[in-house]
């Protein structure tokens, strides 16, 4: 980032530095001589100052470009923004622009992946979609063993640091997971681009960047070899991707064998086997595939041979997989053998429709078949009677039906009846129209030839309705079963009819542009569907509209879910004031009834007490009264953690001094728990009093569980960064599937027994563990039983970065971990420098 600014600044651009992070570094602070470095904003928090950007600052000065550091950043409670990316937008809006830096483990989209691979909890995230709007991102890598070398050389860390450092987050399979997350995130993001600009300058072409195999699936019983064949074509390369489609014709195919439940199953196969599925319109089979490959940037297409027999291939032509390839051009296309090749139907499926090629074809043939006719009958003159040859013309007529429809038959029949008057009706060689006898039968021929020309007619327009019938209803199955299915989100509707309708693109936009070349269709009262491509036909434009209906029912249910989502923290609310007022009924009365019985014993005037007896009542109502403010103050403690308003004091800590405050809160009939090992622990971070409630309410949920002779066990100890405390127990255990029911207020796993209060410890404790960015976790005893795992950062790590602030989410205190700090390292190495 600095050596950009200063290459910007030696070309003469205003660059100015608004936030670096250093650590120390001289090389790197080396690289701010020559640039403008802006103070830094001072930000009050719980007695202490810490340094943030200045946003008012640069936004006084307006320079072209500021550097800004570690984009994912959280700023002190108090600041203007939450977050430092809400700076950066802030500062885009008014026209500055911003060069940030960014670790690919506080993008969003891989906060979980980055999770499970590192066992790190990432704090500090960015939305994708605020690093995708970025004018440039550059991607800046080392391999795994250059960036640990430069650890090992002292040039991220100091020297104490190093071997924890080496040894947990910087392992080498952990930034090789990091290396390539980066890798094919940015790859992805360039993919994007190219497909934007292809599309921008009408780019048809195959530029093969990545291999994309497209499998066409008709449907039949041959779907799934396809698939397997097509998936592995894909593996053989690194980021192959599998897209399947299915061609759903509006203009006459019939499904070919096609079956809706075989689809649905090829469709499982090839999500199953990390592909995607898609379905479009098209009016040819072969060029609608290729048209979608191309849209793809496709680099191979995978089809069936076809299921034709010889004879059928013969009188129909050329197939839709020899057309298909003829079309191409730069696609390699895979004809796949399978078991049902060349076991078609004699005549499956015929076209239907009327191409051009038919249409010049019909009236040729209703010209020239008669003709070929009377020479061939002439040569058998005298074998057949005049009866046979009118019947032999007849056919001929109702062949040139089948092909060229109602015209080309009336061609036909004048054709024939001139010629049938003429060679076979005496007097040969003359035409005669005088005898009534040869008039009707003239009239008659004519009248069956146009009748069953029109028939013929008749029968493909029905079948091309009932074609493009069926291909809406494949379509509207296919989306009916996505919403089914869940996938019914808005971009994923506007990229389904994209595809579906082999469109450019597909917007939803709250006021209609005014492009006679876009398809606008209304959505709801207020937004409109913009497709832009080619002009729609009718009868897409019904299925169109029922998209549309789709995406209206998504925005609408959007709506809903946002404001659910507002009412959601109400009824949380009530919920927790109702589990509140029921759990409390007993629990509060119990100490209450007990305390007032033994006050009121006391103060009778008719009774007179021993001592031992007074002392007795006296105990009674101290340990009633005890009870009663432990349970209050959990019950505040609760309630304050729900509301985000717990107040914290968070300062260097030693389990050592909490400990016996801790362990004397605990009943004293319990038996006490063994403790070692704390002895070398360092400082934590945390609250004093809130970590002793955590502590107690830990070590005595174990001392309920602990069967006798197996005292509750306590030990620590001090690892990258973090102490772990154990609270470990012999107890019954637990089962994975409650692990964290038990952190569930007012609940105690199916016990009935309302004496030892009600529910909130284990609740309680996660809350406050985590108000102090700590993690309470369950783990199984070796041998048996639970052991409660609580995890703290070193306090002087967090001290040592006071820029981050202190806290967390739900208390507003901004504080990050010795892991994120770890994890983050990314971020402040400097890749380039020579270690």
């Amino acid at each position: 980032m600095l050596d950009e600014g200063r290459r910007r600044a030696a070309r003469g651009t205003d660059v100015v530095v608004g936030y670096a992070e250093c650590h120390g570094r001289s090389h790197t602070e080396a690289m701010l001589d020559g640039l403008e470095v802006l103070d830094r904003a001072r930000r009050e928090y719980r007695d202490r100052t810490y340094p943030e950007l200045d946003l008012e600052a640069v936004l006084r000065r307006r320079p072209q470009v500021v550097l800004i550091d570690e984009l994912a950043h959280s700023n002190v409670p108090g600041s203007g923004n939450a977050k430092r990316w809400q700076d950066v937008e802030e500062l885009l809006a008014d026209g500055i622009d911003v060069v940030a830096t960014l670790n690919i483990q506080h993008v969003e989209s891989v906060k979980d992946v980055v999770e499970r691979v590192t066992r790190v909890p990432q704090h500090e995230t960015v939305p994708d979609d605020v690093v995708r709007r970025a004018g440039q991102i550059e991607l800046v890598d080392m391999p795994p063993e250059a960036l640990r070398r430069r650890m090992a050389h002292g040039n991220i860390y100091p020297p104490e640091k190093i071997d924890a450092a080496l040894a947990n987050y910087f392992r080498q399979g952990n930034l090789t997971a990091l290396r390539e997350l980066a890798l094919l995130w940015t790859a992805d993001r360039v993919d994007e681009a190219l497909k934007k600009y292809r599309s921008e300058h009408g780019i048809g072409g195959v530029w093969e960047t990545r291999e994309r195999v497209v499998v066409a699936l008709t449907g039949g019983p041959e779907g799934e070899t396809l698939i397997r064949r097509a998936a592995r074509i894909a593996a053989r390369s690194a980021r192959g991707e599998l897209l399947a489609i299915h061609v759903a014709r509006s203009d006459g195919l019939a499904g070919g064998g096609a079956s809706h439940s075989a689809l649905a199953r090829q469709r499982r196969l090839v999500e199953s086997l990390g592909g995607s599925y898609h379905s479009v319109v098209g009016v040819d089979v072969p060029t609608a595939l290729v048209e979608f490959a191309r849209a793809e940037n496709a680099t191979q297409l995978v089809l069936g041979t076809s299921r034709r027999g010889r004879l059928e291939r013969f009188l129909t032509g050329r197939g839709i997989g020899e057309t298909t390839v003829a079309l191409s051009d730069g696609i390699d296309v895979h004809m796949v053998t399978h078991e049902r090749a060349g076991r078609g139907r004699l005549l499956p499926s015929r076209r239907r429709t009327l191409p051009t090629s038919r249409l010049v074809a019909g009236p040729v043939a209703g010209l020239v078949l008669p003709v070929l006719l009377t020479l061939v009958l002439d040569r058998f003159r005298g074998t057949l009677n005049l009866t046979s040859e009118a019947l032999l013309f007849l056919v001929t007529v109702v062949g040139v039906a089948c092909i060229g429809g109602v015209v080309s038959a009336l061609i036909a029949a004048l054709t024939a009846s001139l010629l049938l008057n003429y060679w076979f009706i005496p007097p040969i060689g003359e035409f005669t129209f005088s005898d009534p006898d040869n008039m009707l039968a003239l009239g008659v021929f004519a009248l069956v030839a146009g009748t069953v020309a029109a028939a013929v007619d008749r029968s493909l327009r029905l079948s091309r309705r009932a074609a493009a019938a069926t291909a809406e209803a494949e379509t509207l199955s296919s989306l009916a079963g996505d919403v089914v299915r869940g996938d019914q989100a808005i971009p994923a509707l506007l990229a389904r009819i994209r595809e579906t309708f082999g469109m450019e693109s597909a917007d939803l936009v709250e006021q209609p542009e005014d492009d006679s070349a876009a398809t606008q269709v209304p959505v709801g009262s207020d937004l409109f569907l913009v497709l832009r491509g080619r002009a729609l036909p009718s009868s897409e434009r019904r299925v169109l509209a029922a998209f549309a209906a789709h995406v209206s029912a998504a925005v609408e249910r959007a709506r809903l879910a946002e404001a659910a989502a507002e009412i959601e923290p109400v009824k949380a609310a009530d919920r927790m004031r109702t589990a509140l007022l029921a759990a409390v009924s007993h629990d509060l009365r119990t100490p209450l009834a007990a305390g007032w019985a033994a006050v009121g014993s006391l103060r009778s005037p008719d009774v007179h007490f021993t001592d031992e007896e007074r002392d007795e009542l006296l105990a009674t109502a101290d340990e009633s009264m005890a009870r009663l403010g432990h349970l209050i103050d959990n019950l505040l403690d609760m309630s304050r953690l729900q509301a985000g308003a717990l107040t914290l004091n968070l300062r260097a800590t030693m389990l050592e001094e909490v400990l016996p405050s801790a362990l004397d809160s605990l009943s004293p009939d319990a038996p006490p728990p063994v403790v070692h090992g704390l002895e070398e622990i360092p400082p934590v971070f945390a609250d004093p009093p809130l970590l002793e409630r955590v502590i107690a309410n830990l070590i005595g949920n174990a001392a309920r569980f602990a069967p006798s002779g197996h005292p509750v066990l306590v030990t620590a100890s001090a690892l990258a960064g973090r102490v772990e405390l154990r609270v470990v127990d012999r107890g019954p255990g637990l089962p994975p599937t409650d692990r964290e029911r038990i952190f569930e207020p007012f609940q105690r796993l199916g016990d009935t027994d309302n004496t030892t209060g009600v529910g909130l410890g284990l609740a309680l404790a996660r809350g406050l563990t985590e108000a102090m960015d700590g993690t309470l976790t369950p783990e199984d005893t070796p041998g048996g039983g639970l052991t409660m795992v609580l995890s703290l950062p070193f306090a002087e790590t967090v001290a040592a970065q006071p820029r981050n602030g202190r806290g967390t989410h739900g208390t507003e205190c901004m504080r990050r971990t010795q892991e994120d700090q770890a994890s983050s390292a990314l971020d402040t190495a400097d890749p380039f420098q020579e270690g």
